[in-house]
This record gives structure tokens, sequence and C-alpha cells, in this order.
């Protein structure tokens, strides 16, 4: 067997391990950073568990961007952009001292089969799009 960037060591596509680990939890956590969005791969982690989001119906997606990203920085991320535009999502940069609201806020996210309410903005929004 020979390895190479589009397998892992044990010869399974990479694309097929991100669709098995995606659809094989509960939730997804996609930490959001502008060198995120510039990874192939992590594009693609963002696009699968969209496919999910949309196919389900179900809340299986949190969005938690640690550091601001003007909107046509997620212009080229097309379905990412329009989750922002819809849902609560979980700022980092937002939190500002408020931290352990911040973490209390990731801990619902994860418990429950609803995103973070409207009633935390101090930490999150819709972005400014």
């Amino acid at each position: 067997m020979r390895y190479n960037k589009l397998t892992d060591l044990t010869g399974k596509p990479i694309v097929e391990n991100i669709t098995d680990a995606i659809y094989g939890s509960r939730k997804t956590i996609c930490v959001i950073t502008r060198r995120y969005l510039q990874s192939e791969w992590c594009s693609r982690e963002i696009q699968m568990a969209s496919f999910r989001l949309f196919d389900e119906q179900k809340d299986v997606l949190i969005l938690l961007f640690l550091e601001e990203i003007p909107a046509h920085q997620l212009s080229p991320y097309y379905r990412m952009r329009k989750l922002v535009k819809k849902r609560t999502y979980l700022s980092w940069p937002q939190a500002g001292h408020h931290t352990g609201l911040f973490w209390q806020n990731v801990g619902r996210a994860l418990e429950t089969g609803d995103a973070p309410t409207e009633t935390a903005d101090l930490l999150t929004g819709p972005a400014g799009c």
C-alpha cells in the first residue's frame, strides 16, 4: 500500500474519513480562523458539515469564530456565510472579559439540539454581512 496526500495511513481516502467523522458525531464544531478558511481540507470539512446540517435539518453544526473575519472573506464559502447570516454563532473576540459565559454557551450548544440563544448577545449574533 502506498501512502499519498489523498489517503490516510490505513489507505482510506481522507474525504471518506471526514465524512465518517462528521456523520458519526452528534455535533461538529468548526473553529473558524483565517487559516482555517485557507485550508483545502478544512473547506471540505465545513462543506460536509453543512451538507449534514441541510440534509438532516437538525442543529448538528456549531460555528466558533476565534477571530473577526470580514464578510468579504467569507463570500467564497457561500454556505458558511449563509449559515452565519441565518444562525447564531459563537465568537471568541466578542466574548471579551466574559470568557466564562462563552464556555457556558459552548457547553449549552453541545448539550442541546438548539443553537446558543440570542440573549447572550455579548458573545453571539448575526454576522455583519
